[in-house]
């Protein structure tokens, strides 16, 4: 289910009525499974926390794109063209040769030294064994073992034969016994191992992003499509990742698998050795049962060891953690929730919805937003392109056409600006007037931080407001920022509201993102009561509608 709706048209309001409705109406199924919510800022989800504070005592995880990743949370800020480059369907190519340029084949021979011999890895041992892992299609991780197989078999036939033939009918002088005997050793040999690991090693998403960032020459083998542009944008040093990074490394994960048979097998060993307990304190309660004839127990009355087995008690002594639903799948990347919510979900790239895909492989979900109102450079305007590769038609989409928040003084300012953004979008009627214009005052560039302290300094008590400015003004104005004065980007106040509205220059609003007409429609919709435009530049001619500010008013 769709939910499209403009600004202050209560779609956030509908999205969590039906998640309560769905929790109540299935909460069985939905206690088990969860529900994942997903907001477009951590702002709005703690707004969300707050309305609804039961939400954090069920099966519902509250999450951005950046923060879903387990052990992942969003720090870094990308530039607005590495975010459009990152959301690209074509960077699971990317991904995909990324994971492949690290299964190397070595350019010159390597002598390695095992026990007193040498041996040689050549290209032919190692283009044969990469061929046969990458034949099983196997994720990277999960098809080592098999290059790792194939490699130590080679080497170890190739020392075999080093050894000598026997004379009169060729055959090997070591048995078979004495071949496996050699690849076991192998396996423990520090230099072998070295050398196999470097050709073929064991991977994590993180290193793998992190390394292809961090170095022109892997960006531009991995990614050859994109121009010199693109690929400097991809380009950086240090540590940390961005929103745009989690769908990346959750794509990742998919190509690499995870090798876990050490940690089952240690698991299956911890579990043995609590049945092994728990069997020895049925076999104490047996050995103390009376074993006289003459002092047989009743055949009515029965005992621990009548009742359980060592099974069954080291099941329930079991000290594992207690975790509630949301706990557990917030840890767990492959967790599939029954219910899926989006909000703002205009703001998701192609590579996050195929993120979100594998969390609800069931595809019920609600997607609340509004295609006029994207902000993301990856985003979407239309909804049928996001889904209809994973859903075909099955999907509905249903408007919500009245404005509750915005009275329609506003909404005269903001119809021009719709109309740029896609001039066949509908507009949502405002139900509310509250006869104050908005306005818009031009002062100097040495006048805009003192203008806008005054203009805050105007707002009525009691109240919220907020100050929407361009990133690049963000540290000089954050000074006026108190309980009831919010300064951020447009990006940082999507899905929220205000009682009144700064917006400090508009203009570089607009430029500095492919999608600033859209993020200039957000701002200007944000307000319930008053909204007000300090600027230095010349405004958007859109904007043509504000009234020049007036001291008395």
């Amino acid at each position: 289910l769709v939910v499209q709706g403009g600004p202050g048209t209560g779609k956030t309001a509908v999205a969590l009525h039906r998640a309560a409705y769905l929790l109540y109406t299935y909460r069985q199924q939905l206690g088990k499974s969860g529900v994942l919510i997903i907001g477009p800022n951590a702002t709005f989800l703690d707004y969300i926390g707050q309305v609804l504070p039961s939400l954090g005592e069920t099966g519902v995880l509250l999450s951005t794109i950046g923060d879903l990743y387990p052990g992942v949370r969003a720090q870094r800020e990308d530039s607005a063209l590495a975010t459009e480059v990152k959301g690209r369907l074509s960077m699971v190519d990317v991904l995909t040769q990324a994971v492949r340029d690290r299964q190397e084949v070595p350019a010159q021979p390597r002598r390695l030294k095992f026990d007193t011999y040498d041996i040689t890895l050549d290209r032919k041992i190692v283009t044969r064994a990469r061929g046969r892992a990458r034949s099983s299609r196997r994720p990277h991780n999960l098809a080592r073992p098999l290059f790792v197989s194939s490699v130590i078999d080679q080497l170890a036939n190739q020392l075999a034969a080093k050894l000598g033939q026997n004379v009169v009918d060729g055959s090997s002088l070591l048995s078979a016994d004495d071949i496996a005997d050699m690849r076991d050793e192998m396996r423990e040999d520090h230099d072998v191992m070295a050398a196999i690991d470097e050709l073929w090693p064991d991977l994590s998403p993180q290193q793998v992003l992190r390394d292809l960032f961090a170095s022109p020459e892997k960006i531009a083998s991995a990614a050859p499509a994109l121009d010199e542009s693109e690929r400097e944008s991809l380009l950086r040093r240090g540590h940390g990742f961005s929103s745009a990074d989690a769908p990346l490394l959750d794509e990742l994960a998919e190509l690499l698998g995870v090798d876990d048979a050490a940690e089952r097998e240690q698991a299956q060993r911890q579990w043995r050795g609590q049945i092994a307990d728990a069997q020895g304190a049925l076999d104490i309660l047996t050995g103390s049962a009376p074993q006289d004839l003459e002092d047989e127990l009743d055949p009515e009355i029965l005992m621990a060891y009548d009742l359980i087995d060592a099974d069954q008690l080291a099941r329930r002594q079991n000290s594992g953690q207690r975790l509630t639903t949301a706990e557990r799948a917030a840890g767990d990347r492959t967790w599939t929730y029954g219910h899926v919510i989006v909000d703002e979900a205009q703001e998701l790239s192609a590579m996050a919805w195929r993120m979100v895909m594998r969390r609800i492989p069931n595809r019920w979900m609600t997607l609340v937003g509004d295609t006029a109102q994207t902000g993301d450079p990856a985003g979407t305007s239309s909804w049928g392109s996001v889904l209809e590769p994973y859903v075909a038609q099955r999907w509905k989409l249903t408007e919500l056409t009245v404005n509750y928040r915005t009275p329609s003084e506003i909404m005269t300012v903001a119809h021009d600006v719709l109309a740029a953004i896609d001039p066949e979008q509908s507009e949502p009627r405002s139900i509310r007037s509250t006869g104050v214009e908005p306005w818009a005052q031009r002062v100097a560039a040495a006048d805009l931080v003192t203008t806008v302290e005054k203009r805050v300094a105007d707002h009525p008590r009691p109240g919220l407001s907020a100050v929407l400015v361009p990133s690049e003004l963000v540290s000089q104005l954050q000074h006026l920022a108190s309980d009831v004065v919010t300064v951020s980007t447009v990006k940082d106040a999507k899905g929220l509201e205000f009682d009144s509205v700064l917006i400090v220059e508009p203009s570089a609003i607009v430029a500095e993102s492919v999608k600033g007409m859209n993020d200039l429609y957000v701002a200007l919709t944000r307000a319930t009561q008053r909204l007000g435009v300090v600027h230095v530049d010349p405004l958007p001619q859109e904007l043509g509608a504000l009234q020049p500010f007036d001291a008395e008013v």
